[in-house]
């Protein structure tokens, strides 16, 4: 099993970044313009995908500019913000999408493409799309799917983000 998952997991990454290599370079330079003026990068995830707020903010290479955004936030316009949840539908997700987008506030979601209803994909300046939106493996039941590494696609979307961030700012401060 394990085996199967992270052959999977691979394949995952792969077709992420073959699929969106200019969206990830798209959602940087958005993110960027905070960083290189004088915004913040602030990011809000849901559920699991606190995960990236975590990375962004305490891990091993914080993310220069970022901060955790919370519903008493003010954003100016020099602002952005990393939007990470589960589902591009996620109701809680949509509506800061669209206070957002309200306001002005240009925005990066990431989330697993999901068709129909509100979507972060019609609200965000760049929707970046984990590709998880099922389980990966087959479960004991038939027709049943498992293992559901929405937060390590969303992780990997965050340090290709980051990579990009950080060639732009040290092209920048050439």
């Amino acid at each position: 099993m394990i085996k199967m998952f992270t052959t999977q997991l691979t394949g995952l990454f792969k077709r992420i970044y073959d699929k969106q290599e200019f969206e990830i370079e798209d959602g940087a330079r958005l993110l960027a313009q905070a960083a290189i003026g004088q915004g913040n990068i602030y990011i809000k995830g849901y559920g699991e995908m606190e995960a990236v707020t975590a990375e962004a903010l305490f891990g091993a290479e914080p993310l220069p500019s970022a901060k955790r955004y919370e519903d008493s936030t003010e954003l100016t316009e020099a602002d952005r913000v990393l939007v990470v949840s589960r589902f591009s539908t996620d109701e809680d997700a949509v509506e800061l999408g669209k206070k957002l987008a309200d306001e002005g506030v240009p925005f990066v979601a990431v989330s697993g493409l999901v068709e129909g209803g509100e979507n972060l994909l019609d609200l965000a300046g760049v929707h970046l799309d984990t590709k998880v939106v099922k389980g990966m493996l087959p479960g004991d039941e038939i027709g049943e799917r498992v293992s559901f590494p929405s937060s390590m696609a969303a992780l990997y979307l965050y340090f290709a983000l980051g990579f990009v961030i950080r060639e732009m700012l040290e092209e920048y401060e050439e």
